[in-house]
């Protein structure tokens, strides 16, 4: 969504600023219901029901209505409609709302990450991926906000009040942010944002909209942003690592009641990734992250490429659920204890090793079993409970338990690239680069992202040979294990990706409605050597075809042809399809032809972009 803002922020500036007012947009009736914060507290694992009662409700409507029976309604019947201000404010609001500091975004409605890979860590998971992009979800909020025109804007009552709560948690604990945060003041943060979004669910799914508005002044969801951002490069500054790596995911222990204690998993692609994408490094730290990670665990050498994990050598199963002798001595457990000896609970093989039984699939079920000895054995202690928790726990480890990313080696597993997210990678670094240009970054920075740039690139399957890539090099593919070739062929994310930065290499970049050319990532070698003819579609999807020279090369934006070839000067040459060219100096289409382009309107018959020999 966030990306789709800024497109939209570019291509037509100002037309966001004019819908935070307009209610025009609606709500989803989704028939989920996420529990109170105290329940999520108690179960983090069991924190949605489905509401039957409601579903059929919706269905009936859709029935009688059509798909405009899926939204919110009000008691009248009709769709409750609001603005783009509430609906960028409740996302945002939300997450604030499970933010953990020092450890992310808490993972606890039972969905994955964009990496369901790792979609056992919801419950107790705690993702940075989430924040690093929440940072630049408030920057852009900041930016749009501060160009508005209106300096009031009224909002559901409802959402004032979830606004008005985290501000006030986000204020209350602002003298934190000096230093590190502690346990228990970790614990005090999250009650309060934590129960601020529990009376806002609970409010609604009992009372809905009530329809009654209130005025929120601008300012202050500006000032909102910036404290939050405050908080987000807080935690981001304590999730460096000391590889200069940043960690992507964290596990949160609630084992207290009265404090939050953080548990950092190993290093992750993604984790870099979004990081890169979040603004918050320096163009230093940039560099100095991806030289770190050529570096590091992640790096396949033989593939020139990242792996998502680092891999390692999961245990045989024969040595799965095996009890090291000494756990049971350090807890005090004997064979004669009321625990020890009971073979629901613990098992003694023929070689005298302890193992728990097999039917004790989760701890859940490990408590049940316990609770029904003790009641019919009183004797048991609450500390020999206790204790065969924590021995069950530090032998499965399943508070560490990310999902197939760290059970099997395919299937985006231990060893695996996947090439979406390398793709993401490399738009993450292109985006650096752009962003470090028109920062007029230290020259020697900029040729540095550039060289990991290209690094990145070439272990992209399409630069490789077939040899090597083990696959068609033209085809998407999932991933690559350790073992074999790419793998599963198909119309994956990959392919976005590397769309959107072959056109951040040609140079081309949308700002203020006008396409403009960028060269800087442009290469000598992308020019032509010899003639050669260049096929396109155009508008009227009609086939036509351009002869190109030495040193050109060309493209399509939109089906409108762009041929780009050095010269002495910059300038660009818009030819119309009625006849006439129009010039411009500099790299830049002006508005009212770049429009044409985007609507395909047929008055732009070809571009010709030259380019002086040191903009490259």
């Amino acid at each position: 969504m966030l990306k789709l803002l800024e497109l939209s922020h570019k291509y037509h500036p100002g037309k966001l600023q004019s819908l935070l007012s307009k209610a025009i947009f609606t709500y989803a009736n989704v028939p989920y219901r996420i529990k109170p914060y105290h329940d999520i507290l108690q179960d983090p694992h069991n924190t949605i029901d489905f509401d039957f009662e409601l579903d059929d409700a919706i269905h009936a409507r859709v029935q009688a209505r059509g798909t405009d029976g899926k939204f919110i309604c009000l008691e009248d019947g009709g769709i409750y409609h609001v603005n783009l201000l509430e609906k960028l404010l409740v996302p945002l609001l939300v997450k604030f709302s499970n933010f953990v500091p020092g450890a992310g975004i808490w993972m606890n409605t039972q969905r994955p990450e964009w990496n369901d890979a790792n979609n056992a860590l919801v419950g107790y998971g705690a993702s940075m991926v989430t924040l690093y992009y929440l940072r630049r979800y408030v920057e852009f909020g900041i930016e749009l906000l501060e160009a508005a025109a209106a300096e009031r804007i009224e909002i559901s009552a409802e959402v004032v009040a979830f606004f008005v709560q985290i501000k006030a948690a986000l204020e209350k604990y602002r003298h934190l942010l000096g230093d590190a945060i502690s346990d228990r003041d970790r614990k005090r943060f999250l009650d309060q944002v934590g129960q601020a979004g529990s009376d806002y669910r609970v409010n609604f799914y009992q009372n809905g909209f009530s329809g009654e508005r209130h005025s929120l002044d601008i300012r202050e969801v500006v000032d909102l942003l910036r404290l939050g951002k405050q908080y987000i490069d807080h935690s981001i500054a304590t999730n460096k690592r000391d590889d200069d790596l940043y960690h992507a995911y964290n596990l949160i222990d609630l084992r207290d009641p009265d404090a939050v204690s953080i548990r950092r998993l190993y290093e992750m692609l993604e984790g870099q990734v979004a990081v890169l994408s979040a603004g918050y490094l320096s163009w230093e730290a940039s560099v100095a992250l991806l030289d770190s990670l050529r570096k590091s665990a992640l790096y396949r050498e033989d593939q020139s490429s990242y792996l998502l994990y680092p891999n390692r050598d999961l245990a045989r199963f024969a040595d799965k659920n095996r009890i090291p002798e000494k756990l049971i001595k350090d807890a005090g457990l004997a064979e004669g204890n009321s625990v020890l000896g009971n073979r629901n609970i613990f098992v003694k093989d023929a070689a005298g090793n302890w193992h728990f039984n097999r039917n004790l699939r989760n701890a859940r079920l490990l408590k049940e079993a316990l609770a029904e000895i003790k009641h019919h054995t009183p004797e048991m202690s609450d500390r020999e409970i206790e204790r065969t928790l924590e021995i069950y726990e530090a032998v499965f480890d399943h508070q560490s338990f990310t999902g197939r990313s760290g059970t099997f080696y395919k299937y985006e597993g231990l060893g695996s690239i996947y090439w979406h997210m390398v793709s993401k990678l490399l738009l993450a670094v292109q985006d650096t680069f752009y962003r470090a240009l028109d920062a007029q970054a230290d020259p020697a920075m900029l040729e540095a992202l550039k060289a990991h740039y290209y690094e990145i690139r070439a272990g992209i399957g399409i630069h490789k040979s077939p040899a090597l890539y083990g696959a068609f090099t033209t085809d998407a593919y999932s991933h690559t294990p350790e073992n074999s070739g790419a793998q599963q062929p198909g119309m994956t994310g990959q392919v976005k990706e590397d769309i959107l930065s072959r056109f951040g290499e040609f140079g081309v970049v949308v700002r203020g409605s006008k396409i403009q050319f960028h060269p800087a990532l442009l290469k000598p070698a992308e020019f032509l050597s010899k003639p050669q003819v260049f096929e396109y579609y155009d508008v009227h999807n009609a086939q036509q075809s351009l002869a190109l020279n030495p040193a050109m090369l060309a493209f399509t934006i939109c089906q409108v042809p762009v041929v780009v070839q050095l010269g002495k000067e910059n300038k660009v040459l818009v030819t119309l399809q009625a006849g006439g060219e129009i010039e411009t100096e500099g790299l830049e289409i002006e508005a009212a032809l770049s429009k044409s382009i985007f609507n395909r309107d047929g008055t732009v018959a070809k571009v010709e972009v030259r380019i002086a020999s040191h903009a490259q």
